[in-house]
């Protein structure tokens, strides 16, 4: 027994909660390695930097339940009949929405590192031993010794939040197991949930006082993680700890480890919100310190005209996609590869050559119908908006030529919508700027889309009709000369902290001045008006702001149009207990193989998403509860 424990931990040295046998043929290089590892400065960064290594896979959005998850977007592949959806691949997260998860094989299995998932055990572990080894090496400066050791602990703190946003209770591996340890110390209990995100929150603490509130050289250190970077997170994870599904949830109230004690809070705590609230400002106010403002567009190559419309749009995209600006709180370093699944084919030259683009990710009806019309308020809820006839045809005009094309036959629904409806979702008759046009007054420039017009293959296609817009840059253009203006993935912009702070202050003392000064600074930027003048012109129910429960809709519904494709609105959805609720309806898209106006827009349903209440959380592998039996599997699994 003693010989099979040293091997187990030689691969695991520290908490790998996982089947034993995974690890048995690992080489055990944390053994024979170690002391060079940290024999000199360069040899100790170099394994932070190993540390990071988990976080920047976590930019790729196949492996982020908030993205494949999130009712945002779908992936249709071989559906020659439009029923199947997924694969085994890179498109395996899509299967989430399908009710296809299951706890002998989990997809996005991030407890042990398969399909999609990745090992942040592993992480974790580094982290720690890197932490036990970072004061040996003589050489390394103060300053950068309390630095990277603040590193570590961000990172530690976060791969542990993002295991706790997708298991609820977890084990906490806050020190490396050591070689000696026997059978029963290698396996671990799960913590009760607030002990969970309360050990978060005191790492991130720890971490943030040695952190430099903001990069200084950019070429050399961009991706790393700042004060501000920290205490953003820690308003996020302070914000997910009050919200309703780990707040009190009666639907967790049996959920108890193999003591016997229960591992969600009983019943709700509303200064959790107040909590949130207070680190919600102080992470603004940190942004703000560190030079974070409002994006403003920034352009780039030779723009023969731009209207003030597109310039609008490019402006409103741009906070995301133009890579390394003061809007992005944080950013990470991988660049986003799937653009050429997202864009539509706007060109001769792009459709000819269907595999510079396939289009897979196709934004469902229900997912563009939740941004606002022009005047900023819901389109079911706006008397001056057609929305029983948003079906119904229409022909692009003068009015809308910056965003319809002119005198093309589209859908009713795509008029008269808000400016981020247009610069996040493209739809056949939309106008794209870019790839390879830079000239939003050539009307023979038909930059509208895989349609009617346009047959796709069965493979590489889109299946709704719809693209999320907003994930392609303007300037990459495919085709038989591709070039892809790529760029970093961010994961936190200024805009989405003001929201998250509207939404804790709301929860706290209700709709008051202060609260819709936050939700107004986002409206203000996508050239809407404040909320309560929209709500009281042009909604059928102008009360709707001046109650709690009326806000939180509008605050959620802004969030999800605002971080839309974002990868944040699956997050949001779970934690707010709405994600059942959304993936409930089926996903409806138009009739993308017809070849005729008449054809092509008649809706039908692309396929019937399954999400139940066990969805909520993952499941724990079923042979890791064998291998460690101190385990509980999560709830409804």
């Amino acid at each position: 027994m003693k010989i099979f424990i040293k091997i187990f931990l030689a691969g695991c040295t520290t908490v790998l909660f996982s089947g034993c046998k995974k690890y048995l043929d690992v080489t055990p290089d944390n053994i024979a390695t170690l002391n060079s590892s940290f024999s000199n400065a360069n040899e100790t960064q170099a394994y932070l930097f190993g540390c990071y290594s988990n976080l920047q896979g976590l930019a790729d959005v196949r492996a982020n339940a908030g993205f494949t998850a999130s009712g945002e977007v779908l992936f249709p592949i071989n559906m020659q009949d439009q029923t199947t959806l997924g694969g085994a691949g890179g498109d395996a997260g899509f299967n989430l929405m399908r009710g296809l998860q299951n706890s002998l094989n989990p997809i996005h299995n991030f407890w042990d590192g398969y399909n999609q998932g990745l090992k942040l055990w592993e992480s974790i572990r580094m982290c720690n031993t890197f932490l036990a080894n970072v004061d040996q090496p003589r050489d390394v400066q103060p300053f950068d010794r309390a630095r990277w050791t603040a590193e570590a602990k961000f990172l530690k703190a976060y791969y542990h939040y993002w295991l706790i946003r997708m298991y609820g209770p977890i084990p906490i591996a806050d020190v490396a197991i050591p070689i000696s340890a026997t059978s029963e110390e290698v396996r671990q209990k799960q913590q009760t949930l607030d002990s969970c995100f309360n050990y978060v929150i005191k790492t991130l603490d720890e971490s943030i006082a040695g952190l430099p509130p903001a990069i200084q050289n950019a070429a050399a250190e961009a991706g790393r993680i700042t004060s501000t970077i920290a205490l953003a997170v820690k308003a996020e994870v302070l914000t997910t700890q009050a919200s309703p599904l780990f707040n009190g949830n009666p639907d967790y109230a049996s959920f108890k480890n193999k003591d016997g004690v229960s591992l969600f809070p009983s019943a709700a705590d509303p200064l959790k919100w107040q909590r949130a609230a207070t680190a919600c400002k102080a992470a603004i106010d940190a942004a703000v310190a560190a030079g974070a403002k409002p994006y403003e567009l920034r352009i780039q190559g030779n723009i023969v005209n731009m209207s003030e419309q597109t310039r609008q749009l490019l402006t409103l995209q741009g906070a995301f996609v133009d890579g390394w600006n003061p809007e992005q709180v944080w950013t990470l370093n991988p660049r986003f590869g799937w653009q050429y699944m997202a864009m539509p084919r706007v060109t001769a030259e792009a459709a000819a050559n269907v595999f510079a683009v396939y289009s897979n990710f196709s934004v469902p009806i229900a997912q563009s119908e939740i941004f606002y019309t022009k005047n900023g308020v819901p389109v079911s809820e706006d008397p001056s908006w057609d929305f029983a006839g948003r079906h119904q045809l229409r022909v692009g005009d003068e009015a809308n030529k910056y965003y319809i094309k002119q005198d093309y036959t589209t859908v009713k629904g795509n008029f008269d919508r808000e400016p981020r409806y247009y610069s996040s979702v493209a739809f056949d008759g939309a106008v794209w700027f870019g790839s390879g046009n830079t000239n939003d007054n050539n009307p023979n420039y038909v930059n509208a889309v895989n349609g009617y017009a346009s047959p796709p293959d069965r493979v590489r296609y889109n299946a709704t009709g719809y693209w999320a817009k907003k994930l392609t840059h303007y300037q990459s253009v495919p085709g038989q000369n591709t070039v892809w203006q790529t760029y970093p993935w961010t994961f936190m912009r200024l805009s989405g902290l003001w929201l998250l702070y509207a939404e804790c202050l709301n929860e706290v003392s209700g709709p008051n001045a202060e609260v819709y000064s936050w939700i107004d600074k986002v409206r203000t930027r996508a050239g809407l008006k404040g909320v309560q003048e929209s709500w009281a012109q042009y909604s059928r129910n102008p009360s709707k702001p001046s109650t709690k429960e009326g806000l939180r809709q509008i605050i959620h519904q802004e969030r999800r149009i605002e971080l839309a494709f974002e990868g944040q609105a699956g997050w949001d959805l779970r934690r707010w207990k709405e994600l059942q609720s959304v993936l409930a309806t089926p996903f409806q898209g138009w009739s993308v193989f017809n070849r005729t106006i008449a054809g092509y827009y008649q809706l039908g349903t692309v396929y019937q998403p399954s999400f139940g209440l066990r969805d909520y959380l993952f499941p724990i592998q079923e042979y890791d509860l064998m291998t460690n039996p101190n385990l509980v599997q999560t709830p409804y699994w």
